[in-house]
């Protein structure tokens, strides 16, 4: 009997993939248990990058010009064919192909190795990988990416509920809890704008909402609840009574500031799998959905750099850079432990959390915000010197873009630490003491973290966008090019985001990354815009 031909292999750049410090090995999984992949793709021949600026692409424009080859989209559905494995959805312009079939085809396709884990942080069992994925060498260039294969949760949401002990009641100093229409009147949000022709999309990873909850919400602001869509995306689904349902918080924290600020704005929430397959891909069915056409992407969910593959940071950062391209501003929370990015006492380094570090975002910070009855009295960094802080910091994996060239970053803080991508970008209302009054499972209760203030400024991008001949797209570059004299931004100058050992970063004249180049003036950035 003829032996097969060897079929020559090459790893996948930047796959390596580590088990969780805290993981064991837990049990076997099934050779003939059926996984789901998904496979991204390298752009048509001779496409270049895409390029934020001028006017924005249209979704159509964009797939031709940027989306996989055809014939690219052939060698991977041949290569699915030679390993008995299904196609289960194929997308020129996400560059994307998934791919169903059991745990052993799947590790003879990817040249992987699959176990069971269970993880004591995690609080679950997951199946996991690790060192690199594979695949044959006639496919190496076409594929940038493999997503799927370890279903380990990704992300975590960057929200804190205020004690239910201390109610709504006032502080001593004038900290007290508010709702979003109280927050926006006090950035100044354009009164005469309000999101009308636009939709804002929202990634979820977990959790639900309730239509009546969202109803009764409204109706109590004297505000038209807004239409609220639900796209499932690989398998997710808006489920606010099953085993996610502590992310319940978080969903409606993110419908109900975006709603409550742009009331005329439509919003669709994308609900996908905590995975890292399924976060790419809440986010690129998102920036390419042509039947609403989201113009603001919201994302209040992430991790610490470090807790992601290489090809995951780049693949996730060239979806980003996608949306820039077609006038797309993707909002992202910049996390809610301060430097460290964790609520782990022992952690001595300085981290950023990714989404927020992507250079193609506008990565959003936390601040502590006390208004008056004529405005705002005070606002300062969000640090409640109890583990709970702004996240912010320097890249370690992202160089400093260009429009941060002359912000004055500084390098990371560790040892032997470089100058790399700033966070965050802006800043907003985070602090639970000051936070956000939001209806959640039948009842009222305060939430802040940044969570909250990446959909606060989905919200005013939304306001700003219908008021505008186009969308306002990739901001980001655009506020750092800003005069202090326009006003548009509140410089923040006091406090720092140092947890626990960790000293982290201080607020100071200028861009700093606790808070960014400031919170908002709505009025103004209107007029600047």
């Amino acid at each position: 009997m003829k032996k097969k031909p060897t079929v020559a292999r090459v790893s996948l750049p930047d796959s390596e993939k580590a088990a969780p410090k805290d993981a064991k090995l837990s049990g076997k999984i099934s050779p003939t248990e059926r996984v789901a992949v998904t496979i991204r793709l390298r752009r048509k021949a001779g496409a270049g990058s895409p390029k934020a600026g001028g006017k924005p692409l249209t979704r159509d424009e964009f797939r031709a010009a940027y989306g996989a080859d055809p014939a690219d989209i052939g060698k991977i559905e041949k290569f699915a064919s030679d390993h008995g494995l299904d196609v289960v959805q194929t997308s020129v312009a996400q560059r994307s192909v998934r791919l169903s079939g059991t745990v052993e085809a799947l590790k003879a396709a990817f040249g992987v190795q699959l176990r069971s884990y269970k993880s004591s942080a995690m609080k679950q069992q997951f199946r996991g990988r690790t060192g690199t994925i594979s695949v044959p060498k006639d496919i190496a260039s076409v594929v940038e990416a493999v997503f799927g294969l370890d279903n380990r949760p990704q992300a975590r949401p960057h929200f804190r509920v205020r004690s239910k002990a201390k109610g709504f009641k006032p502080r001593a100093d004038g900290a007290k809890p508010m709702t979003p229409p109280q927050v926006a009147k006090l950035y100044n949000f354009p009164p005469k704008l309000n999101g009308s022709g636009q939709c804002i999309a929202i990634l979820e990873l977990g959790g639900g909402f309730r239509a009546k909850d969202l109803t009764a919400y409204f109706k109590g602001l004297g505000i038209k609840k807004p239409k609220v869509t639900a796209v499932s995306v690989n398998g997710g689904h808006n489920d606010p009574d099953g085993p996610t349902k502590d992310a319940n918080g978080e969903v409606m924290l993110d419908i109900e500031v975006a709603g409550a600020v742009a009331p005329g704005a439509d919003i669709a929430v994308y609900f996908a799998p905590n995975t890292d397959e399924g976060f790419l891909g809440a986010l690129t069915a998102a920036i390419h959905d042509n039947v609403r056409n989201p113009s603001v992407v919201s994302i209040s969910w992430g991790g610490s750099e470090a807790d992601w593959t290489d090809q995951a940071k780049s693949d996730f950062d060239s979806a980003c850079a996608d949306g820039a391209a077609m006038g797309i501003t993707v909002t992202v929370s910049a996390g809610d432990h301060g430097a460290p990015d964790t609520d782990d006492p022992a952690e001595k380094r300085a981290k950023v959390d990714f989404p927020a570090s992507s250079p193609n975002v506008l990565a959003c910070g936390g601040t502590r915000l006390v208004g008056n009855g004529t405005g705002i009295s005070s606002e300062t960094v969000w640090n409640n010197h109890d583990g709970w802080a702004t996240g912010g910091g320097v890249s370690e994996f992202f160089p400093l873009p260009t429009y941060q060239k002359n912000a004055g970053v500084p390098k990371a803080a560790n040892p032997g630490g470089k100058v790399g991508r700033g966070v965050p970008d802006i800043c907003g209302n985070a602090d639970s003491e000051t936070g956000f009054i939001i209806r959640v499972d039948g009842a009222n209760q305060v939430i802040g973290g940044t969570s909250a203030v990446s959909p606060l400024w989905a919200g005013l991008i939304a306001v700003l966008n219908s008021g505008l001949d186009r969308p306002v797209g990739f901001l980001t570059p655009k506020l750092y090019s800003l005069k202090a004299s326009a006003n548009a931004l509140r410089d923040i100058t006091d406090g720092d985001n140092g947890v626990n050992t960790v000293k982290g970063y201080k607020a100071q004249v200028g861009w700093d990354a606790c808070t960014g180049l400031g919170s908002p003036h709505g009025v103004n950035l209107a007029a600047v815009l």
